[in-house]
């Protein structure tokens, strides 16, 4: 233990990388790297000297700062994170969150004595309530938890009926879109949620929930397609494109606008209307579980979107840089949705068949009304009106008949 502080000075960082890439990446955790190691050793020195000396330091069992006494409550549900938030001590959210809580230390400890010791996390850069909370994230991450399925076990996949082989191609290809749009679905959050401090802790919880959710329903689809016989069929590039734009919005508000409200919002739409393009039970079983999974993303997306115009602290701003994000995104989405290897597979799916790909054509036009008649409430309820400018338009399809 006495040689610790001469082991952390005599550290090496990782080995050079042989990928250029991986070069860049080794390169910047040396730098900071040794830019930390003093730290590291003003740590490990007093704690070796201590132990050296069979002393305690006991400076945990002053409570002084903390909350010691209060007793939170479970209800009738169990001890639920709306039950813990009772308590101000815990459950007061900080507006703004300061440097010193931009890292992992949990809100209610007591770490304010230790603010000039604590690291500050530079990735973690969604400091701002207004920037992305949501009212409902507690109650959406208490339901998650209780409404988790197992896509191994939980769907009946040894009672997958063979279909006509028009349907089961355009079964899918749906699912291969599907598994493609959840690839998407899952890396937002994951690539968000290291950016938010742990003062958000019930938003981080929540899009835990959320990439699981995610996985859960890449897995199905994908299975899905190989268990019919059939396998996974096309991609669709211009998708691709819309994903890289959305992975690449600016605020995790204007993303989570693009994935939840638009994206998700069309899925749910689609999972509503299982009855019809579902053509076995098990379709629709699958359909009626991602459903119930969607409907939470969703709603974290649209109360997060009314926070955030509600209390941005430059609202005319924030409202017009949200209608110039909502016209690229709706563009992106419909040009997305309009590409035959999603429009054709639900076309032939709603009718029955490939000879009823004309009669299917006329319930996706109905389905494509659904979809932006939905969106454009869950717009209203967040306060981002869009009815008079929404640039999605009726499908070609139905404007020709």
């Amino acid at each position: 233990m006495a040689d610790l502080t001469d082991t952390i000075a005599q550290l090496d960082p990782p080995p050079l990388a042989t990928h250029d890439r991986e070069g860049e990446l080794c390169a910047a955790y040396e730098a900071a790297f040794e830019a930390d190691r003093e730290t590291w050793i003003n740590f490990a020195a007093p704690a070796v000297e201590r132990l050296e000396k069979g002393s305690f330091s006991l400076a945990w069992m002053n409570t002084d700062g903390g909350a010691w006494g209060t007793k939170v409550k479970p209800s009738s549900r169990g001890l639920t994170f709306m039950d813990c938030n009772r308590s101000k001590a815990y459950g007061t959210i900080a507006d703004s969150v300061p440097d010193h809580h931009r890292n992992l230390t949990p809100r209610g400890s007591i770490r304010d004595p230790y603010k000039d010791q604590l690291p500050v996390y530079d990735d973690f850069v969604v400091t701002e309530k207004w920037d992305l909370w949501a009212d409902n994230v507690s109650t959406l991450y208490e339901e998650a938890k209780a409404r988790q399925w197992n896509a191994t076990k939980d769907i009946a996949w040894d009672e997958l009926e063979t279909l006509p082989e028009d349907l089961e191609k355009a079964a899918c290809q749906l699912a291969t879109f599907l598994t493609e749009i959840e690839f998407l679905a899952g890396d937002f959050p994951a690539k968000w949620m290291y950016r938010i401090p742990a003062e958000f802790l019930e938003i981080k919880a929540f899009l835990a929930t959320q990439i699981m959710d995610e996985a859960r329903h890449l897995e199905v689809f994908r299975k899905r397609a190989l268990a019919g016989g059939g396998g996974l069929l096309h991609v669709n590039p211009m998708f691709e494109w819309a994903s890289k734009a959305l992975m690449a919005s600016p605020t995790h508000t204007s993303g989570a606008y693009f994935l939840n409200l638009i994206g998700e919002g069309f899925i749910l739409s689609v999972f509503r209307g299982g009855e019809f393009l579902a053509r076995t039970h098990v379709d629709r079983e699958i359909f009626r579980r991602c459903l119930q999974d969607e409907a939470r993303h969703v709603a974290f997306g649209t109360i997060e979107l009314k926070n955030y115009l509600e209390n941005h602290p430059e609202p005319e701003q924030a409202m017009a840089l949200m209608h110039r994000y909502a016209d690229i995104a709706e563009v992106l989405v419909s040009t997305s949705i309009l590409q035959p290897v999603v429009l054709e597979p639900l076309a032939v799916l709603m009718g029955g068949g490939l000879d009823e790909i004309d009669t299917g054509m006329d319930g996706v036009a109905f389905l494509w009304d659904v979809v932006k008649e939905e969106y454009l409430q869950r717009c209203d309820r967040a306060g981002l009106f869009r009815r008079e400018v929404c640039k999605f338009g009726e499908l070609p399809w139905k404007a020709a008949c």
